[in-house]
């Protein structure tokens, strides 16, 4: 996974290694895995490990120490010492954990499979990217759906957020075929697995002007670092420049798709449409914590330059809250009327109100 473009990184190579792994635990079938037996000296183990990479990398030191405190005085009660199946123990981990610091990235797994030893964050090999390639084009880099909607308002679904690098082809086409509509929807409401916000930093991109606009810094723990990002003053095509852009949203919306809704609602420059989201901002990386458990230890965390925060634990508000199967109906409508409301000839006009007409009578059945 190459992540040369510097203008475009929003997270640290940390988060491409991440990718990777998880790319290969889905490969081995993680969700429908066979369940291990563990005995108290890997329990303890675990235990030990996971408290070991709070205190080593979580972004909040205060937080990890909290946590800490709280596992130990579980392990004093005795609270863990009858779990002896290893999915029953990482999920018992991580909602110990998240009870302490309400971060919905922090987690712990289990994996049937023996996991690599090494999960240094040094430079993917070629093999790796390769692999990691293949399973983003397999689900077309995220982009899941495209169309024109009646009434000339475009229409883009965007399941999952690739790295840039690799997914920006796609990514280009989807804007190109939609530059010429009259308004713009994403659908982001089944975004439910994140990914890399470089893809979110170039669909960003098609929405402004040439000036480059500030979308949001990444503070990292490690090295005490701030990364800001901007928007590219170009991009290949037109840009989406003068015309609404509507998000839809849901609970299940998560981390890069949120952060993606986040910016550019503060920014004013997108009306956010659906549910509150699922409250995931802390970026990170997975460690490998013994031969058969894993974790995620978010070490990072997105700060708006506007809100001077981010939607961790809260959620993404929408502009307007609706039912998330209400969304796309209610921004489409949205849409319609604000064109009506601008249109000049009389045509354009009955076009428009004939459209409106159907979704409304649809809307009532």
């Amino acid at each position: 996974m190459n992540r040369s473009i510097a203008s475009m990184m929003f997270t640290s190579m940390a988060l491409a290694a991440s990718l990777l792994m998880t790319t290969q635990a889905l490969a081995q079938g993680r969700d429908g895995q066979t369940d291990l037996t563990i005995d108290a000296a890997a329990r303890t183990e675990v235990i030990e490990g996971v408290i070991k990479r709070l205190n080593d990398f979580y972004v909040f030191p205060e937080v990890a120490k909290q946590m800490e405190a709280a596992i130990r005085q579980r392990m004093q009660n005795k609270e863990y010492d009858r779990i002896t199946s290893a999915a029953l123990l990482a999920q018992t981990l991580t909602s110990h954990l998240r009870a302490i610091s309400h971060d919905k990235h922090l987690e712990v797994h289990s994996s049937y499979q023996p996991l690599p030893l090494d999960d240094s964050r040094s430079e993917p090999t070629p093999e790796q990217r390769e692999r990691m390639r293949r399973f983003a084009a397999s689900i077309n880099y995220g982009f899941e759906k495209i169309d024109r909607l009646e009434g000339n308002i475009g229409y883009l679904r965007v399941d999952g957020f690739m790295p840039a690098d690799v997914g920006a082809e796609t990514a280009i086409a989807a804007m190109s075929f939609l530059a010429n509509t009259d308004a713009l929807i994403f659908d982001l409401r089944y975004s439910v697995n994140g990914g890399d916000p470089t893809m979110s930093t170039l669909l960003s991109s098609y929405l402004f002007d040439s000036e480059p606009v500030h979308l949001g810094d990444i503070y990292w723990r490690e090295g005490n670092r701030t990364r800001q990002i901007w928007t590219m003053p170009y991009v290949p095509g037109k840009k989406y420049i003068g015309k609404d852009v509507y998000f839809l949203v849901s609970k299940d919306t998560i981390s890069a798709g949120e952060g993606f809704a986040y910016d550019l609602q503060n920014l004013k420059r997108v009306t956010v449409i659906g549910g509150i989201t699922a409250g995931a901002a802390n970026p990170g990386f997975e460690y490998r914590i013994s031969e058969h458990f894993f974790m995620f230890v978010p070490m990072g965390r997105a700060i708006n330059p506007i809100t001077k925060t981010n939607w961790e634990g809260t959620g993404v508000k929408p502009d307007i809250e609706v039912p998330a199967e209400q969304a796309l109906r209610t921004a489409h409508l949205m849409a319609l009327k604000k064109l009506l409301a601008s249109a000049t000839d009389e045509r354009t006009k009955g076009r428009l109100r004939g459209v409106i007409e159907t979704l409304e009578r649809e809307k009532k059945k």
